[in-house]
């Protein structure tokens, strides 16, 4: 019997996401009855001919086929042989015939793929779309392999967006059995999301969640805002992102219990429901830590409990604490220690109490561990981010804050680590799986600003040098008044430790109106930063720089040039030491509503070059929300003063205004030579600002949201070399300035509009009641 390949279209459809792949191309179908002999008996042949293939070698066919020669078959058997033949995928037709004790297998092989092409894709391109082809060419044309393909096209498009997508291979035949591959795409259009709704939410609002969440609802500017193309991969994210920041607010119960997301065919965009059960609040009740070891003192590690009773239970900060625990232990010769913690709940207090118990588990050792998945990023890398290595004792803890480690270098887009028994019971292979993701960016922008006009940004970022885990950047920004170009390098893990090595080099050149003159400037500055507390770390650099200060007027004009800075106009050197200490108790980096955070900065100038000083900067801010985080309100205050034996050059004073004192003009504040009316800089200067960022009542997808401001502060102290005359504002004098913010999230880059009013003020001074900002990439 002949067993033939038609021509059907075979269209698999994806209704969970309303995605069609059509398919059409040769494929197999079976029939109920393969073959038949006249006579329903056994036979038994002599010997088994294959005829008809060219690539393939007849023992192979003979072996699929599963039958042996001199055994006796069943007609059952045969058209089990014919089904293996098919099912193989090797084959266009099958013809297996008995003759005179014979059986003839008869086969044409599929043919030979020429070449693969992608037609029809304009969203995708085709050096992309062609990676997730396994079909290949100069090899055989598989059915089944071309219609995996053609799903793995249409899920690219459906991770975009484009769940209507379909894909539809076809073949093209030509001479000596060789066909061409042609993958017909249409791409279809883009499914957005057009509400997210919550269900079962009474603490925080829909408006809050929202902006949790990765998906975004489409506004305006659909099309232009990826977050708001519907994925559903993207959903898995948001539930993530809902239970974390729920956890982090006590919300122990916290659990996601459905999501739904409708298709509304008339607006081609899709309605998410996430129904949320919040559950109560907890705080922290009693902590108590106990040793069940007769040779560990718990009365050791008590210092290392930082939970407050009546605190928010926050699981981070119980893991902090069970961390510090395991690190005294193994610091102090305790293999095999661990901390455990059991939690009791009390409901009528909503409190948890903590017993912390100090014991020793198994004798388990760290055999090997084994990395796969990165094709980029080195070994070393990755297990730069464990603490533990190969001999150490096994501590579980460990291995799941080093795959946190790794996870937060955003190299990847999954990293799963799992462990397994080694060679014997007390041995433990830590697998890690990743699968890496793109880590360099090129970035064009047009900046604005009221201090700098209008701009031009370029930046090139990598942050997996050669996959060494080593970042490189540069950067170009060239404006009316200000130029510059900086390379950034940082090695974050040199010497294989938690040490951060940063080496910068700078050229800039100002020329701003207020001022009439114009400096030039050479640096480079490397440095090495390291932890010094769970949330302080320690900055160390030196930077040498070249500054050259040159008049743009008549400087003999006194009207034009300002003379007390006459003695600037000249090219200096300088290389200073400095220290940075910075503390970081936000709660979150990128949207803060609670915690503070504090820096302060110590540099010392005259080791080398001409200049010889000591300049101080500190700064501290807080966070406070308030309404369940629908108003954020920080406070914040700045100061620094710069000491010299000799008078400071303007290039090494501060200066004060624009942002730093809204209601002012940049450089309108402080000393100035009200002759040519120039700022002069100031060797001291404090400042202060309360800012409240609150919701306006527009739908969230428009990204608006307005504020209110205070700002205060005073620039003073001027050593006049020249004693020039007209120089004022040298005494300290409070500035005050209130105002009104209004912030868009645009497609283009986050912009702000400032609306201010000078409350208190010099009659020198320069006053500015709008200024706005833009930074933006395409």
């Amino acid at each position: 019997m002949k067993f033939v390949t038609n021509k059907p279209t075979l269209k698999t459809t994806l209704k969970s996401t309303a995605l069609a792949v059509g398919l059409s191309f040769m494929t197999a179908s079976v029939a109920p009855n393969l073959f038949m002999v006249h006579a329903q008996a056994s036979a038994t042949f002599s010997r088994i001919d294959v005829a008809g293939n060219e690539r393939i070698s007849s023992d192979t066919i003979r072996s699929i086929s599963g039958i042996t020669p001199g055994v006796r078959v069943t007609p059952g058997q045969i058209n089990g042989a014919v089904q293996n033949l098919v099912d193989s995928g090797l084959f266009e037709t099958v013809d297996v015939n008995p003759e005179r004790g014979r059986l003839v297998i008869e086969v044409v092989e599929h043919p030979t793929i020429n070449l693969i092409r992608i037609e029809g894709n304009k969203r995708l391109k085709d050096d992309a779309l062609i990676q997730l082809v396994e079909s290949k060419s100069r090899r055989a044309f598989s059915p089944r392999l071309a219609e995996a393909d053609a799903q793995a096209i249409a899920q690219a498009y459906t991770v975009t967006g484009r769940l209507s997508a379909s894909v539809n291979p076809k073949i093209i035949r030509r001479s000596d059995n060789r066909v061409d591959l042609v993958f017909e795409v249409k791409e279809g259009g883009i499914s957005d999301v057009g509400r997210i709704t919550f269900l079962g939410n009474r603490k925080y609002s829909d408006r809050r969640l929202r902006r949790v969440i990765a998906s975004k609802q489409a506004g305006l500017f659909r099309g232009i805002v990826k977050g708001d193309t519907f994925v559903e991969d993207r959903i898995a994210v948001d539930i993530q992102r809902l239970r974390a920041f729920y956890e982090k607010r006590g919300y122990i119960d916290f659990e996601v219990e459905s999501t739904t997301a409708e298709f509304a065919k008339q607006r081609n965009s899709f309605q998410v429901a996430l129904k949320i059960k919040e559950g109560q609040k907890y705080s922290f009740g009693d902590v108590t830590i106990i040793s069940l070891e007769d040779d560990i003192d718990e009365a050791d590690y008590q210092k290392l409990n930082t939970l407050k009773k009546g605190s928010t239970y926050i699981p981070d900060q119980v893991d902090n604490v069970l961390e510090r625990i395991d690190f005294q232990a193994a610091s102090e010769g305790k293999n095999f220690v661990q901390s455990i913690p059991r939690i009791t709940r009390n409901d009528d207090t909503r409190t948890l109490d903590i017993e912390i118990e100090i014991q020793r588990g198994a004798r388990r050792f760290v055999e090997r561990i084994d990395i796969e998945g990165n094709s980029t990023t080195l070994d070393r890398v990755i297990r730069g981010k464990f603490r533990t290595v190969e001999g150490d004792p096994f501590n579980r803890r460990e291995i799941r804050n080093g795959t946190t480690r790794v996870r937060a270098t955003n190299f990847f887009e999954s990293v799963d680590v799992q462990t397994r028994e080694g060679s014997s019971p007390e041995q433990v292979i830590v697998d890690v799986d990743v699968v890496e993701k793109p880590t360099g960016s090129f970035g064009f922008g047009i900046t604005a600003s009221t201090d700098n006009g209008l701009g031009v940004s370029v930046n090139i970022n990598e942050r997996n040098f050669l996959g060494r885990g080593q970042r490189i950047g540069a950067s170009i920004i060239a404006a009316s008044e200000d130029s510059r170009f900086q390379i950034e390098f940082q090695e974050p893990q040199f010497l294989g430790r938690d040490i951060a090595l940063g080496l910068d080099f700078g050229f800039g050149t100002t020329e701003r109106d207020e001022n009439a003159f114009e400096t030039t400037s050479i640096s480079f500055s490397p440095s090495i930063t390291f932890p010094v507390s769970e949330n302080g770390r320690l900055r160390l650099f030196t930077t040498f720089s070249n500054d050259k200060i040159e008049g743009t007027g008549n400087l003999t004009d006194a009207t034009i040039t300002s003379q007390a800075l006459l003695s600037d106009f000249d090219t200096t050197s300088t290389g200073l030491i400095g220290a940075t200490y910075s503390l970081d108790k936000r709660n979150s980096v990128i949207e803060p509503t609670s915690g503070y955070n504090f820096s302060v900065t110590q540099e010392l100038a005259g080791l080398t070059g001409d200049r010889s000083f000591a300049r101080t900067q500190a700064e501290a801010k807080i966070f406070k929300s308030f309404f369940n985080e629908e108003v954020i309100v920080s406070a914040e205050v700045q100061g620094g003063f710069i000491a010299s034996s000799d008078p400071t050059l303007i290039t090494e004073r501060f200066s004060l205004g624009g942002d730093s004192l809204r209601g002012f003009e940049i450089l309108g504040v402080g000393p100035r030579d009200t002759i040519a009316d120039q700022s002069l800089g100031g060797d001291r200067f404090v400042s202060a600002r309360v800012e409240a960022s609150f919701p306006l009542g527009a739908p969230e997808e428009f990204g608006v949201h307005g504020g209110l401001f205070f700002d205060a502060g005073s620039l003073w102290g001027f050593e006049n070399a020249l004693n020039a005359g007209g120089v004022t504002g040298t005494d300290f004098s409070l500035r005050t300035a209130v105002g009104v913010s209004l912030f868009w999230e645009s497609p283009l880059g986050p912009l702000r509009f400032d609306f201010a009013r000078a409350l208190q003020k010099e009659d020198f001074d320069k006053t500015e009641n709008f200024r706005f900002s833009v930074s933006s990439r395409f």
